[in-house]
């Protein structure tokens, strides 16, 4: 064990010069095991608003411009770093694991003295860069600062401890509490800042005596307060916006605040919700003015809705663009498109990646549009598939039509014009006609065939399956 020496709160330099920019590390511990969760998968890859916890923690990180983000990962390690393969973070491995403090000790050799360091938890997903700003204000450039919370119910929450005068003294984890202790409401987050320098020389003298024979992390706060450096304290405002994720019930609680939070935000940004509770957002929304939503909407990836847009009851949008003045229906999926102005989509309408749709569109009850641009004021208004064709302005597809893209009869082109489009310029297609979107001849003209043999073939089939046969 290294000798007592104790952390200094100031160099003989930061007294005298101006104080120079304080680099900024954030060190997230993402080692658990989550065995509460009762799944194969690690505790930080399970899902909240369709991304792993992990995401949200590192997402928060990044808003703080650090110089540098380290995980700290264990179980299920493999697959934690393949599932973040892309992002620019420092991967520490803690094995075997002895605790919080034991987590940060593996993160050491990666720092250096000068920097200050931001502690953060995987499976603390709603904490808010406003809240970790004020954290990082209140410390200042040489004192600790320690996030606490006035817990409803502190069960399992180290206490936070303070003198007569409100000063931090230290902190005790629940097990180590006594009676008294116990009844303390402050509670410690585990979220925390403070100088390197300090931070490495308090860890070095934390040991494991304690009732679970790990080295705490909380045991740096006693010790810095015996050195005489400050401990600030910040006290959450929100208690969930810092409640840890360890089981299914607080993943379950921690979706329906986030749900909340992303229902306000579109609230004041002019959207009208028709039942803030029922619409989910699972990604990055931004909305116009006017725009109205109605129950049991869900919004994955990055979504435009323009002015006046109008989304119908139970319908599923991701990473789609839709301008101002579309109304999509009930029971309507979009997914990768894009829709132009004043279209009307729906009911029961699905259209599908890389489909546009310009101005006046209309697409009706089951009917699906997939790799096709929908000229202006066209129509396709019921029981119809566009797919892979150029439909051109004024339009009107009847029922039962079918574009399509089916394996080659004749001999097969050259690889690479295999996948052909069907232009239909300006055409109005009776029942029943299918578009044939196979190699095009010279002049790029338009081939239209009959297809009632095959639907009647296909109705006989239906019918004799109804039948039992």
């Amino acid at each position: 064990m290294a000798s007592r020496k104790p952390a200094r709160r100031t160099s003989p330099r930061s007294r005298t010069a101006p104080a120079a920019a304080q680099p900024l590390v954030v060190i997230i511990l993402a080692a658990g095991a989550g065995k509460r969760m009762r799944s194969a998968l690690p505790k930080v890859l399970q899902p909240l608003a369709g991304r792993p916890l992990l995401q949200h923690v590192l997402d928060t990180a990044r808003t703080l411009a650090p110089a540098a983000i380290h995980v700290v990962y264990g179980h299920g390690g493999e697959a934690v770093r393949r599932a973040f393969a892309a992002e620019p973070v420092s991967w520490v491995e803690q094995a075997p694991q002895h605790g919080t403090g034991h987590a940060v000790m593996q993160v050491l050799p990666h720092l250096r003295p000068d920097q200050r360091a931001l502690i953060l938890y995987g499976d603390g997903p709603l904490i808010t860069p406003q809240t970790l700003t004020a954290l990082l204000q209140v410390a200042g450039r040489h004192d600790v600062g320690l996030l606490t919370v006035n817990a409803g119910n502190p069960q399992g929450y180290g206490r936070v401890l303070r003198d007569a005068r409100g000063r931090v003294l230290a902190i005790v984890e629940e097990k180590d509490a006594t009676l008294r202790q116990r009844r303390v409401r402050e509670c410690n987050t585990g979220v925390m800042t403070m100088p390197v320098d300090g931070l490495t020389a308090w860890l070095r003298r934390v040991d494991n005596r304690n009732a679970q024979g790990e080295y705490y992390l909380t045991d740096v706060i006693g010790l810095a307060v015996r050195d005489g450096v400050a401990v600030q304290p910040l006290v959450a405002a929100d208690e969930q916006e810092v409640q840890g994720v360890n089981d299914r019930v607080q993943l379950a609680a921690a979706e329906s605040a986030w749900r909340a939070r992303q229902s306000r935000r579109l609230l004041l940004d002019g959207a009208t919700l028709i039942d803030p509770a029922r619409v989910d957002v699972r990604g990055s929304v931004t909305v116009g003015q006017d725009v109205v939503i109605d129950v049991n909407v869900v919004l994955e990836g990055d979504v435009k809705l323009g002015d006046g847009v109008r989304i119908g009851p139970n319908c599923l949008i991701r990473n789609a663009q839709i301008a101002a003045g579309t109304e999509v229906f009930a029971n309507c999926v979009i997914d990768q498109a894009l829709i132009g102005p004043s279209c009307r989509i729906g009911p029961f309408a699905r259209v599908r990646p890389q489909a546009v749709l310009a101005e006046h569109v209309h697409i009706g009850n089951f009917v699906e549009v997939k790799k096709a641009r929908i000229g202006a004021r066209s129509k396709a208004n019921h029981l119809t598939y566009l797919g892979d064709a150029d439909i051109g302005p004024d339009g009107n597809v009847g029922a039962r039509t079918l574009t399509s893209n089916p394996p080659p009869r004749r001999p097969a082109p050259p690889r690479g014009r295999r996948h052909q489009r069907r232009r239909v310029d300006d055409l109005a297609h009776g029942p029943g006609g299918a578009v044939d979107a196979g190699p095009r001849a010279p002049g790029f003209d338009t081939r239209l065939e009959a297809a009632r043999q095959k639907r009647n073939s296909m109705i006989a089939l239906h019918a004799a399956v109804a039948l039992g046969r």
